[in-house]
């Protein structure tokens, strides 16, 4: 029997490459996908299984459709590319900064949900990587918080929408990650990106990792439809025990 296949997005790092290594050793075939062909092309050695990538941004809609054109079947689909641009209020938020957000979290998890759609059959799994900034909005999170905010309401659609084909449906949303997210979100200020994981222990990429393969090994008759995952030290997006 051959073995099912799993497409993670953004997997070049953090969560999608955790993901990617632990749903090979669970027997998946993956295909990785990403912007940085060195960093996808690395990790193919931690892959046991068959592996292949993509090349490609979320963003980019053409080559989304053109690129997913080469995927003949696939049982899983994980929805892990996403961003966060500057943290800023409303009122001093730059415009680039709120597209990319938009662009990537939104609408580049539609397109990539739109084009491999015809792919799957009943019996297949569709996981969106959304955040506790999609339950409760934060100072100066505005629109990352927005765009987390329709994940989880887009998955609840999807969960709805493809109820009659019998594709499965979870949203995971983390607390924090220690993860390459802060380095982007602060413009690659390394100091203000360590000192959000300072003091206490984050999560790490393997426990979301381990929380996507939990979801998508039930049983057939299982659906882990939704799932808001902390650090012990947090308890909600604004209050985290620091020692």
């Amino acid at each position: 029997m051959s073995n099912k296949i799993a497409l993670i997005t953004g997997a070049s790092s953090g969560i999608g490459r955790a993901t990617a290594i632990l749903l090979s050793k669970n027997g998946y075939d993956i295909v990785a996908t990403g912007r940085r062909k060195e960093r996808l092309e690395e990790l193919r050695s931690e892959i046991i299984t068959n592996y292949s990538y993509l090349v490609f941004d979320v963003r980019d809609k053409e080559n989304v459709q053109k690129e997913l054109k080469k995927i003949n079947s696939l049982d899983l689909l994980v929805n892990n590319a996403g961003n966060a641009h500057g943290r800023a209020s409303i009122q001093d938020g730059s415009l680039d900064d709120w597209d990319a957000m938009i662009d990537i979290n939104v609408k580049g998890l539609l397109y990539v949900t739109n084009a491999l759609l015809p792919k799957m059959k009943s019996g297949s799994h569709i996981v969106n990587i959304g955040s506790v900034a999609g339950r409760e909005v934060y100072p100066n999170g505005n629109v990352y918080c927005a765009s987390k905010h329709a994940v989880h309401a887009i998955s609840e659609a999807m969960r709805m929408d493809l109820l009659e084909r019998g594709i499965k449906v979870t949203n995971i949303a983390p607390g924090l990650v220690e993860t390459e997210f802060s380095l982007v979100r602060f413009k690659g200020d390394e100091e203000q990106a360590k000192a959000t994981y300072e003091g206490f222990d984050a999560l790490q990429p393997q426990d979301i990792a381990e929380t996507i393969v939990f979801a998508v090994t039930r049983p057939a008759h299982v659906s882990i439809a939704d799932v808001l995952i902390f650090p012990t030290a947090q308890a909600s997006s604004t209050m985290v025990k620091k020692s």
